[in-house]
């Protein structure tokens, strides 16, 4: 089984079921809150989304986006200089939901990731070239701009007051395989589903609507009209539907689509400065809990959010401003909707006692470009290292909490190389033995020492030359 975004064309639409209570988005507002009720007979399950289809279409796009790649001509005739190096044309088709009239689109990353030139194609035929105002890798989720609009757009809004449930019916609406617009509903199969090998700081809905190739991008639609996530990934042997998909909540959403209005290049996500693991069964039992629950708190950084706030190790967090945590994924996620300096209510069991900390989430201290210095003696010689920090680390995909130093950059005819083969982006942990915690360890790495180093999450081990 594996896991696969959704690199095609899309659209996602919503679904009132006739619900006259239900609010229209005007301009990218979000919607009020409105009350569901099940379905009560059997006639009641045959009434018809189509109304809602017909409102929801004109807000949901198709994304071409076109990138020239530079590829590598075959070595056997370069052998006889021949076979220059050829440009190849890549293109990549998703799906996007206006989410203001003016133009302001939202879909994957992946869709819109290294493209030169991006079209939008609306529900009425009408195209429009797309800017790119912010793209966030972590989230999957890209913010664009239509050119040329001079009037206003149909939209749909984004609600992120996360009042789903599971069981709630759900609504796709895209083309998938390029068959043309197509409506799929299912139903909100699981939420808060943070262990699914997509990203460390995702917490994703997931629905068994049916989402193929060409959905990438587009939204999950809820029964009062509203866009409650971007479908990005589906677990599938295939590459196709097995029923089981996962979209970005509009939390996140929303967080992404703010830092881009508000004129960020990029969302600064803050952090709690608290690493911990799930409680498991034993665990629980050894606190006496009643049952598995929380995140029990095994680190905290030193004058860090959460050291401030009087976190302590041993700490059992269960909930961020009321939503349920149980591990670090679900954590990350949580803190990475916020803005740096939002205050936070953590609900913690200390010593079998619940009791609520406040605590105001900052962003990474610390240098996150990682410009390295370069070694000019010893194994380490012509490599360009930087000293971990939490912002660098994080900005890497790392654990913030990690120490050592980073091989930035290596030139391939350096003795650091040639000799020792390090490679960019291995973290050298410790050197004979001792933990490297800045540059001088490295720069006093002689011949012979004993180097231990993460290289993409494997422990390795030796003496250098």
């Amino acid at each position: 089984m594996k896991i696969s975004t959704l690199a095609l064309t899309a659209a996602l639409a919503l679904a009132a079921c006739g619900n006259a209570n239900s609010t229209k988005a005007q301009d990218g507002v979000f919607a009020e809150p409105t009350n569901r009720t099940p379905p009560t007979d059997v006639s009641t399950m045959k009434q018809s989304f189509s109304p809602v289809v017909r409102e929801a279409a004109p807000a949901v796009v198709n994304i071409s986006a076109r990138s020239v790649q530079r590829v590598q001509a075959d070595p056997f005739f370069q052998m006889f200089g021949g076979g220059m190096p050829r440009e190849r044309v890549a293109e990549s088709a998703g799906s996007g939901v206006i989410v203001r009239s003016d133009g302001i689109v939202v879909t994957n990353n992946h869709v819109i990731e290294g493209a030169q030139q991006i079209r939008v194609v609306l529900n009425d035929r009408r195209e429009f070239p797309a800017e790119v105002i912010l793209a966030d890798e972590r989230s999957d989720i890209a913010v664009l701009r239509l050119t040329g609009v001079t009037e206003q757009l149909p939209v749909l809004a984004i609600d992120d007051r996360e009042e789903q449930q599971v069981g709630d019916l759900v609504l796709a609406i895209g083309n998938p395989f390029g068959v043309g617009q197509t409506v799929t509903n299912g139903i909100i199969s699981a939420l808060n589903r943070t262990e699914t090998g997509i990203s460390d700081s995702g917490s994703f809905i997931q629905t068994d609507a049916a989402i193929n190739p060409g959905n990438s991008g587009g939204p999950l639609v809820d029964m009062d009209g509203d866009v409650i996530g971007i479908n990005t990934a589906i677990f599938s042997r295939s590459g196709s539907s097995s029923g089981v998909g996962f979209a970005v909540p509009a939390s996140m959403v929303r967080r992404v689509v703010d830092s881009a209005l508000g004129g960020a290049t990029a969302v600064v996500r803050p952090w709690l400065g608290v690493k911990g693991d799930s409680v498991t069964a034993d665990i629980a039992r050894s606190l006496g809990l009643a049952r598995p629950q929380g995140l029990i708190v095994t680190d905290v950084y030193a004058n860090g959010p959460g050291a401030r706030a009087g976190l302590r190790e041993g700490d059992v967090i269960t909930a961020i401003d009321g939503a349920e945590i149980n591990d670090q994924g679900g954590l990350n996620f949580r803190i990475g909707t916020k803005t740096p300096n939002d205050s936070v209510a953590v609900t913690v069991l200390r010593e079998g006692r619940p009791q609520t900390l406040n605590a105001r989430v900052q962003t990474l201290p610390g240098d996150a470009k990682g410009n390295g210095q370069t070694i000019e003696q010893g194994p380490f010689a012509g490599a360009q290292v930087a000293a971990l920090n939490p912002a660098l680390a994080d900005r890497l995909g790392g654990d913030p909490f990690a120490s050592g130093a980073i091989v930035t950059d290596v030139a391939r005819n350096s003795y650091a190389y040639r000799a020792n083969g390090f490679l960019p982006g291995d973290v050298v942990t410790r050197i004979d033995g001792r933990p490297v915690r800045n540059l001088a360890a490295i720069q006093g790495a002689t011949r012979g020492s004993e180097v231990s180093l993460l290289r993409q999450g494997r422990e390795m081990s030796g003496r250098v030359r």
